[in-house]
């Protein structure tokens, strides 16, 4: 779909279909809705007066212009209650009116800029945001389907009746469209079945962004990881015929600039190895890797948008399968930075692969590192499959985080890393051990992953449960979320 800006007025353009909007408990239209609805004859406001039409976040409804107005169609799309409007609101508005848009048949499809008007956000904002959900909220995931009948929008027309702000709208619309393509991509890479993603192929992907939009990387394989001693790492993708590979992007600012790691979890397709996963759900297991997916979603938006830091992108990534190979519980194995760890737990395998890629990303010279897996399932009985938990050492970086997100839209919430919880891990026989049972899961995973970390400020995000979404809701839409990429990059272009 190309995405245009047209300066102009929204009632007067020819088009398939033409979204305007309407906060909860507004009985008179005004602004662009307001000129479309005079133009109707007053249709939208009999709408809202027969209790039709509410306003409701994400509600929409259509009306036929007869030919009163060049648009074929009105959609009204409800933004929900004025004192709760938000940038998230936008997108989640956006998608699912341009869902509806595309369910009518429409190929093109005109817009206003939801929320620059008396919501009172900045063009430039309310414009990136509007062009997120729609990217976001039109993605389908159709390769492997015989018959395709979804139908497409061809052009999605912003139009703005103030010709100064034309210029913001703009700038706001190419850095919306960055953000949700890259969201799209990791979407793709965690959509496909594990059979066509294990790790060389997700290293292959990886290849394809870096020479696109020109960033370094470097792919390192079982050899090269066995003579560096990343044994946590192999020891995890022994079990697998899927050889392993170790991602390193590179982002290069200025040799004097600050050098920030993200780390992300690669395990293709997780059965829990020799500690065997329950068969039912074991199918969404193709999407552990979505904190590796994350990063390299990252890495484009951060190539594109040029953040005056320098940046890796490490994806640790293996399959954890069961065979007579595999690690098993009782083992005692040694991490790349020396420690050494009983696995009383073969399905606690993404911290292993991770020790080693967070003694690595410091070996490579990070300043601050930022990590994001499926990690734990105790995250989603924390905090559900909503929001993410965070976790780390530095509190700036845990702030800055926390305030990104609540830009993105991608929830965060703290957890506490007291050092009393590194007693559930404690080991008679080694270092650490991987396991600190059921209780208070997501915080002792974290506290195994902060013992590979020295001095470093480090900051880990739990996103389990996150990754995949089970329906359609705003710019949501059933399958993979793409959950982390945007908001990994909008913390490093603060930085």
């Amino acid at each position: 779909m190309e995405i245009k800006v047209r300066f102009g007025d929204i009632s007067q353009i020819e088009t398939d279909a033409l979204i305007v909007n309407l906060f909860e408990g507004v009985k008179h239209p005004g602004g662009a809705t307001g000129a479309v609805d005079s133009a109707l004859g007053g249709a939208i406001s009999a709408l809202v007066k027969e209790g039709e039409f509410k306003g409701e976040l994400n509600q929409t409804a259509v009306i036929h212009s007869l030919g009163r107005i060049p648009a074929k169609r009105v959609i009204i799309a409800g933004l929900g209650k004025s004192e709760e409007f938000t940038a998230d609101r936008i997108r989640q508005v956006s998608g699912a009116s341009l869902r509806q848009a595309r369910a009518l048949g429409a190929k093109r499809v005109s817009t206003i800029v939801h929320g620059a008007g008396i919501a009172g956000f900045a063009p430039e904002v309310a414009a990136q945001a509007l062009a997120e959900g729609a990217i976001l909220g039109l993605y389908t995931f159709d390769k492997y389907l015989k018959n395709k009948e979804q139908k497409e929008i061809e052009e999605l027309l912003v139009v703005e009746f103030d010709e100064k702000k034309i210029p913001e709208v703009e700038q706001g619309v190419e850095k919306g469209k960055i953000f949700a393509e890259a969201q799209d991509l990791v979407r793709n890479l965690v959509n496909e079945p594990s059979n066509r993603m294990p790790p060389r192929v997700l290293a292959e992907k990886a290849k394809e962004v870096a020479e696109r939009f020109s960033l370094g990387i470097e792919v390192l394989g079982e050899e090269e990881l066995r003579k560096m001693g990343a044994e946590a790492f192999l020891a995890v993708a022994r079990g697998s015929e899927e050889p392993c590979r170790l991602i390193v992007m590179r982002y290069e600012s200025d040799p004097q600039a600050a050098t920030v790691a993200l780390v992300g979890k690669g395990i293709t397709f997780d059965s829990g190895g020799v500690s065997l996963k329950p068969s039912k759900g074991m199918e969404e297991m193709k999407a552990d890797m979505a904190g590796g997916a994350a990063v390299i979603g990252a890495m484009q938006i951060i190539a594109q948008l040029k953040p005056k830091v320098n940046v890796f992108g490490i994806i640790p990534a293996s399959e954890n399968m069961p065979s007579g190979h595999a690690l098993k519980p009782g083992d005692v194995i040694r991490s790349l930075g020396g420690k050494s760890i009983e696995i009383i737990s073969t399905d606690a395998e993404g911290r292993l692969i991770l020790a080693d890629a967070l003694t690595y990303a410091q070996r490579l010279g990070a300043s601050k590192i930022i990590g994001i897996a499926t990690l734990t399932g105790g995250c989603i009985v924390a905090l559900g499959k909503l929001t993410a938990a965070v976790l780390g050492t530095d509190q700036e970086l845990v702030d800055l985080l926390i305030e990104v997100s609540q830009q993105t839209g991608e929830k965060m919430w703290q957890l506490p890393l007291f050092e009393e919880y590194f007693d559930q891990i404690k080991s008679e026989i080694a270092d650490v051990k991987n396991s600190g049972g059921r209780e208070a899961s997501t915080i002792t995973g974290a506290m195994f992953l902060k013992q590979f970390v020295d001095k470093t400020p480090w900051v880990h995000i739990d996103i389990a449960g996150k990754e995949l979404a089970d329906k359609e809701k705003g710019y949501l839409v059933k399958g993979a979320t793409g959950y982390g990429a945007r908001t990994l990059a909008a913390a490093v272009l603060k930085m």
